[in-house]
């Protein structure tokens, strides 16, 4: 069951079949998010097939991982299978 996890928390975790797999990065449904442990950022950035990027600090027992989950909200047609899934990077374990 892929996992994404921080500072010895459990961020995400879905089924196999739940989560997308694009450019080995593993988008878990939204629903399957802690957002508990997800505080919004300002930081944006733009891919040219996806589109516009918006960014969570991870926060865990006070201590924070700056822009390290990202999220796609309204992404262009060739990524729709990412709409409403989340990613993590910086040092967030992903397992798959």
């Amino acid at each position: 069951m892929p996992t994404a996890i921080w500072n010895g928390a459990v961020i995400a975790e879905a089924a196999k079949d739940q989560v997308e797999i694009v450019e080995n990065n593993v988008y878990f449904p939204e629903e399957s998010v802690n957002k508990a442990f997800l505080q919004a950022s300002e930081k944006l950035s733009i891919c040219p097939w996806k589109g516009v990027a918006s960014y969570y600090d991870v926060v865990v027992d006070g201590k924070v991982n700056q822009d390290a989950a990202w999220t796609y909200r309204t992404p262009k047609d060739a990524a729709k299978e990412i709409t409403n899934h989340i990613a993590f990077w910086r040092g967030v374990e992903v397992q798959r």
